[in-house]
């Protein structure tokens, strides 16, 4: 296997093309905004996570959807400057490909409003049976839910790892089964379980189930549970220019580091650190940083 030196990811799910504007305050009344930058960049939680694990030296398939509109050449050619290898992304004729539109204020936060064609065809009946073969790790998402859970039990047949980024509340609950390692969002982890105080969300959560489960909550670092006991595992500290795509960095990283066989505690470190990278440059995707830039976060921490 060769993990080690050079991880075989494949990530499912969504890609999008995210227009970015920096502006001094965040949006709250229906006026016009002036924006101070803009930057045009990739996105989406799959498409993301991809482009992470390139960046942190993994070789990549991407399993999505795009129509066969004008953005969806350049989407494509994106992420192949990035090394990722595009021939499952699938171009769907009369269909059009998600973009989204995002706000980003001088402390890094972000609005999104974002469009996927609600018609663009879910099947999966095309997606090879044996991608978990030829992958040392696998990467699956909630916003394509039927790739989910067509590719994350090949994953378990193949005894690798696998990723769900739960950041949101799925739409088939049985998908959380299927991955060795779920990773919430604060609010899909509150949502799922009614449970405000994220530890013992998680921990609720955990009751029961053999697979685990994991948190993040941005500069407040992530949880997971290990043996029944909630373990907490701090951010770095970074001054934050933009969070765009930080979530889908921490997925990919944590992807990358359990396809190394790296222990749970430092691969949420490794995790960690890449997301707390990925926020200090403005851009979205542009910012996801290289593996030899997180292990030095790592050796100076």
């Amino acid at each position: 296997m060769n993990a080690t030196s050079n991880p075989r990811i494949v990530c499912a799910g969504i890609t999008t093309l995210d227009f970015i504007y920096a502006v001094d305050v965040m949006p709250s009344e229906p006026l016009k905004y002036r924006s101070n930058a803009m930057v045009t960049s990739g996105g989406g939680l799959a498409g993301n996570a991809a482009t992470a694990c390139a960046r942190l030296g993994a070789s990549v398939r991407l399993v999505a959807r795009l129509g066969d509109d004008f953005w969806a050449d350049p989407m494509i050619a994106e992420l192949e400057r990035d090394g990722v290898d595009c021939t499952l992304v699938r171009r769907c004729p009369g269909h059009r490909s998600p973009v989204s539109a995002v706000v980003v204020d001088p402390k890094g936060e972000r609005l999104v409003v974002s469009y996927s064609d609600p018609d663009i065809p879910s099947d999966t009946g095309w997606i090879p049976a044996d991608l978990a073969t030829q992958a040392d790790a696998l990467y699956a998402e909630t916003r394509w839910i039927e790739a989910a859970l067509a590719v994350l039990p090949q994953a378990r047949a193949a005894g690798i790892p696998s990723v769900l980024d739960a950041d949101r509340k799925p739409t088939r609950p049985e998908v959380l089964a299927l991955a060795s390692h779920v990773g919430f969002s604060a609010p899909a982890l509150r949502e799922f379980t009614g449970i405000d105080d994220l530890p013992a969300a998680l921990a609720h959560a955990s009751t029961g189930i053999a697979n685990v489960y994991l948190v993040t909550d941005g500069a407040n670092g992530a949880w997971y549970m290990d043996g029944g006991e909630v373990v907490h595992v701090p951010a770095f500290p970074v001054t934050s220019v933009d969070t765009l795509g930080a979530g889908d960095t921490w997925h990919g990283a944590l992807a990358v580091a359990l396809a190394g066989r790296q222990p749970l505690e430092r691969a949420v470190r490794f995790a960690n650190a890449a997301a707390a990278l990925k926020c200090t440059e403005f851009g979205g995707r542009k910012g996801m940083p290289t593996r030899p830039r997180v292990e030095a976060l790592l050796a100076a921490a």
